[in-house]
C-alpha cells in the first residue's frame, strides 16, 4: 500500500482535490458575513469549522490514506472518558476528575512504530507537538501530570503525543475535553478534534445516553458516515440489555444503525482507579479488528473522507445560501439608502427648475441688479425698444452682479441642505426599521449632516457659477465681445444665466409669478441678444446638467456614509463562488466514494 493514494479527478493540477480543497480553503477563508441576520451566528461558526475540518483532516487525509486511524474519545462531563482511555491502555495514562489534564492539551495515545503519523503535525497542524511519556505504575504520564491545574504556558494549545506498546498498532486515541464544558474554549477544542476524526467512540451514562448535546454531535457523525462506537459506561446490573435495546433504537432512527454498542458495566475501580480489564476487552478487540490490515484502515479512512467531503459540501451549501441572504440585506438597504438621496436630488432639481428661487432676496438682488421700473415699463412698451435699453444696461452702473450671485448660493444652499438632511433622515429611518440596518447602526445617530456639510454645499455651488461664469467668458470669445462689453458684462450675463436656469415659474403664484416670470424673460432676452437663442438654450442646458451631477456628487458623498457601513456584505460573487465550490466538493465526494484503496500512487501529494 503507498503512503499516498490519490482519490478522485487526476487529470490536471487544478482538478486534483487538494486544489480543490485549497481554493475552497481560500473561499471560505474570505467568507465576511456581517449582517446580523437571523441563523448568521451559526453559519459563522459553521464556516470557521469548515476551514478548520478541511486544514484538520481532510486535506491530510487525502495526502496519507493509509495513514494510522485517529479514534476520538468523546463524551459529555463525567461520563468516564479518561478511565476508558486508561482502561484501554492497561495503566494510567490521563488524569480524571474535576480538573481535567484534557483541558487545553488534549492526550494522543499511539504505538511507537505509528508515531510517524502524528508527529510532524500531518493532522490538526495547529496544535503544537509535546511529546509525553508514561512515568510508572499508577502515575500519569509526565505531560498530563504537568498540564492539570496550572499547565506550562508554553504547551498550551498543544497535543501530548505518549508512545505505548499496549496501544493497537493502526490506530490512536485521543482523549477529547468534555463536549459539554463550561469552558467555551473546550467545547471549540472538542469539536475541532472530533471534526479530525477517522472514527469516534462516545462514551456516555446508563442516566444520560439521551441527553440533547451528544445526540446532536451523534447527527453530525450520521451526516459524515463516520464510523461511531458507543460506550455505555457505568450501566447498573440488570438494565443492561433494556437500555441497549433503547439506545440502539435511537441510533437507528438517527441514521447510525451500524454503530456498535459496548456496555461496560457498574463496577469498582481498583486502588489506581482502574477498571477490570475485561471490562473493556471488547472495545479493545474491536479496534484490534478494525486496524488489522493497512486495506482495511484505507477502507474505513475512505469512507469517513467521502462523508467529511460530502458533509463539508452540505455546509459550504449553507454558507452560501446564509450569503446569498446577506447580499440580498445589503442590496435591500443600500437601496434604501440610493432611493432617500436620489429623491433629495430630484427634490433639488425640482426646485431649481420650478422659480421657487427666485422668491424672496434673490429675486429682490435681481430686480435691484436690472432696475425694475423704467426697465421693466421699457420693456413692457414693446419689444423693439429692448437693444436700447440692453445698451444701457452694459454702459449703466447696476447693483453689482456679486449680490445677486451672493442671494442665489444662500437660497441654494438651504435647498440643498435642508433636502439632504431629510435624505439623511429618511435613510436611517429605514435601516432602523430592518433588522440588518438596525444591527449596523446600533447607536450612531445618521439622521443627522456631518457639521461640514454646509460648507461643502456653498463650496459646490461657488465652484458651480464658477463654471457658468467661464462658459459666459468662452461662448463671449467666440462672439468677440469688445474688450469693454466683456469686462464689464460677464458676471452679469453669468447672473443672468443663473435666473434662466431657476425660472420655469411652475412653483410660484400670483404676483411672484408676474415678477419672477418678467425676471427671467429680461434675463432670456439679455441673453439671447448677446449669444442667440440656440446658445442660449445650450448654455442653459449645459449649467442644468453641470448643477445636478454635482448634486449628485454632493449627496452621493452622504450616501456613502451609510454604504460604507456595509462593508463586504455588499460586494457581489461571494454567494456564487460558495455555489459553485459546493458544486466541485459533492463531485469531489462521489469521486472518492467510488475509488479503491489500491489506486496507483500517481502524485496528487503537496
Amino acid at each position: 500500500m503507498n503512503a499516498n493514494v490519490i482519490i478522485g479527478p487526476r487529470d490536471s493540477a487544478a482538478g486534483s482535490p487538494t486544489a480543490i480543497l485549497d481554493n475552497g480553503r481560500r473561499v471560505l477563508g474570505g467568507v465576511t458575513l456581517s449582517l446580523e441576520l437571523p441563523g448568521v451566528v451559526e453559519s459563522r461558526a459553521i464556516s470557521q469549522a469548515a476551514v478548520d475540518q478541511i486544514y484538520d483532516y481532510i486535506l491530510p487525509r487525502y495526502r496519507s490514506l493509509d495513514a494510522s486511524l485517529l479514534a476520538v474519545v468523546g463524551g459529555s462531563t463525567g461520563a468516564g472518558k479518561s478511565t476508558l482511555v486508561n482502561a484501554l491502555a492497561g495503566h494510567p495514562v490521563t488524569r480524571s476528575g474535576a480538573i481535567r489534564p484534557t483541558t487545553r492539551q488534549p492526550i494522543l495515545l499511539h504505538h511507537p512504530s505509528d508515531r510517524r503519523w502524528f508527529a510532524d503535525q500531518r493532522i490538526l497542524p495547529s496544535l503544537s507537538r509535546v511529546t509525553g511519556v508514561v512515568v510508572g505504575a499508577g502515575e500519569p504520564s509526565k505531560a498530563a501530570d504537568q498540564a492539570g491545574a496550572d499547565p506550562d504556558a508554553s504547551a498550551i494549545g498543544s497535543l501530548v503525543m505518549v508512545g505505548d506498546e499496549q496501544i493497537p498498532e493502526g490506530v490512536a486515541l485521543l482523549d477529547a475535553p468534555d463536549i459539554d464544558s463550561i469552558s467555551d474554549d473546550n467545547r471549540r477544542l472538542s469539536g475541532q478534534l472530533l471534526s479530525a476524526a477517522d472514527l469516534w467512540l462516545f462514551v456516555t451514562t446508563a442516566n444520560r445516553y439521551a441527553d440533547a448535546v451528544p445526540w446532536k454531535l451523534l447527527l453530525d457523525a450520521a451526516s459524515r458516515d463516520i464510523l461511531v462506537a458507543v460506550v455505555l459506561d457505568r450501566v447498573p446490573e440488570g438494565v443492561a440489555d433494556e437500555i441497549t435495546e433503547d439506545l440502539t433504537h435511537m441510533l437507528q432512527r438517527q441514521g447510525l444503525g451500524e454503530a456498535q454498542v459496548f456496555v461496560v458495566p457498574e463496577t469498582p475501580l481498583d486502588e489506581l482507579g482502574m477498571l477490570p480489564p475485561e471490562s473493556v476487552q471488547p472495545i479493545r478487540d474491536w479496534l484490534i479488528d478494525i486496524t488489522k490490515d493497512a486495506a482495511g484502515r484505507a477502507a474505513i479512512a475512505r469512507r469517513t473522507l467521502t462523508g467529511a467531503v460530502k458533509g463539508l459540501a452540505d455546509k459550504v451549501t449553507v454558507i452560501a445560501e446564509a450569503a446569498d441572504s446577506q447580499q440580498k440585506a445589503a442590496n435591500r438597504l443600500a437601496e434604501d439608502a440610493e432611493t432617500a438621496y436620489q429623491d433629495a436630488v430630484q427634490r433639488i432639481l425640482d426646485s431649481t427648475k420650478d422659480g421657487t428661487l427666485l422668491r424672496g432676496e434673490v429675486l429682490a438682488r435681481w430686480q435691484d441688479f436690472v432696475g425694475t421700473g423704467e426697465f421693466f415699463r421699457s420693456f413692457e412698451s414693446g419689444i423693439g425698444r429692448l437693444r436700447d435699453r440692453i445698451g444701457s444696461f452694459f454702459t449703466g452702473k447696476p447693483t453689482p452682479a456679486i449680490t445677486v450671485e451672493t442671494a442665489i448660493e444662500t437660497g441654494l444652499q438651504a435647498v440643498i441642505v435642508d433636502q439632504a438632511a431629510k435624505a439623511a433622515e429618511q435613510a436611517d429611518q429605514r435601516w432602523r426599521d430592518d433588522p440588518a440596518g438596525r444591527s449596523l447602526l446600533k447607536t450612531t445617530d445618521m439622521s443627522r449632516l456631518p457639521a461640514n456639510f454646509s460648507e461643502r454645499a456653498a463650496s459646490e455651488i461657488r465652484a458651480w457659477q464658477g463654471d457658468l461664469l467661464t462658459m459666459i467668458q468662452k461662448e463671449g470669445a467666440n462672439k468677440r465681445f469688445t474688450a469693454r462689453m466683456l469686462s464689464f458684462g460677464v458676471n452679469g450675463l453669468a447672473v443672468a444665466l443663473m435666473v434662466v436656469v431657476f425660472a420655469t415659474t411652475a412653483g410660484l403664484t400670483g404676483l411672484e409669478i408676474g415678477i419672477a416670470g418678467g425676471s427671467a424673460i429680461v434675463g432670456q432676452k439679455v441673453l439671447e441678444a448677446v449669444f442667440g437663442e440656440d446658445a442660449v438654450r445650450r448654455l442653459a442646458a449645459t449649467a442644468r446638467k453641470d448643477l445636478h451631477a454635482r448634486c449628485v456628487t454632493l449627496l452621493g458623498e452622504e450616501k456613502r456614509r451609510f454604504l460604507e457601513l456595509l462593508g463586504d456584505a455588499s460586494k457581489d460573487g461571494q454567494a456564487q463562488n460558495l455555489h459553485a465550490l459546493a458544486a466541485e466538493l459533492k463531485e469531489l465526494a462521489q469521486l472518492t466514494g467510488q475509488a479503491t484503496p489500491d489506486e496507483p500512487n500517481t502524485g496528487d501529494q503537496q
